[in-house]
């Protein structure tokens, strides 16, 4: 029988394939070889047993790490370039915009009950911005200010209070005695969540109503009318 020439590159070809296969090389590599696409390997192969080599083992095992470095990398640039879209939108802060924002704060983790102002959260920049918030909008003094802890067993209470103090700026002594939750049912989880626990500020009114029932009933206001112009009530 007499072949072209088409056919004998074809012929060669597959027999390189064939030896590559039975080298243990997968298709892939086979394919970036010889340049042939994978429909064709699978025809001329399939009846060749695949026992992957020490090359081939090694990449499969390390394919889900490389391939989670790819994805990782693809979402920490996914999460960049969202923020910084996010920040774009945000622009410069007004003293108006303190205000609101301090407002939308109260809601969320702010006391509405007992007449009483107080806020009360783990994280630090939520508290960062709640101490701003009661120093430049509501121009509370520093002596009405006061602190309790809620900690977790294998929290230090040391270590808590004065990272809590160093936060907020509270002297030490404003705080009042550290409340621990030896739950157990909640402890396990909140230990590795809340490493200095969670603080709670509250605002004293020292014979001063205005920082007292005044405040809170003010604070109660601002939030109602805020409700109100959003069309929520």
């Amino acid at each position: 029988m007499i072949y072209g020439y088409n056919e004998i590159v074809k012929l060669a070809l597959k027999s390189r394939a064939i030896k590559l296969r039975e080298r243990g090389w997968s298709y892939n590599v086979i394919e970036k070889r010889l340049e042939v696409s994978k429909s064709t390997l699978s025809i001329w192969l399939r009846d060749i047993p695949f026992k992957p080599n020490a090359a081939v083992r090694k990449r499969i095992r390390e394919g889900p790490a490389k391939a989670a470095v790819t994805i990782n990398a693809k979402r920490r640039a996914s999460i960049r370039v969202a923020k910084k879209a996010g920040a774009k939108q945000v622009g410069d802060l007004t003293k108006r915009d303190l205000f609101m924002l301090g407002i939308a704060l109260y809601i969320g983790e702010g006391t509405k009950a007992h007449e009483q102002v107080q806020v009360i959260n783990a994280d630090t920049n939520v508290i960062r911005l709640a101490m701003r918030w009661f120093r430049e909008v509501c121009r509370i003094p520093e002596e009405n200010f006061s602190a309790v802890l809620h900690t977790y067993p294998d929290n230090s209470e040391s270590s808590s209070l004065k990272y809590w103090s160093g936060v907020t700026g509270i002297p030490k002594h404003r705080f009042g005695k550290t409340q621990t939750d030896y739950r157990k049912n909640k402890s396990d989880k909140k230990r590795r969540i809340l490493p200095y626990g969670t603080v709670h500020i509250r605002i004293r009114s020292r014979g001063n109503p205005e920082f007292g029932v005044a405040l809170h009933r003010r604070i109660m206001g601002m939030i109602e009318e805020t409700y109100k112009q959003a069309g929520i009530v």
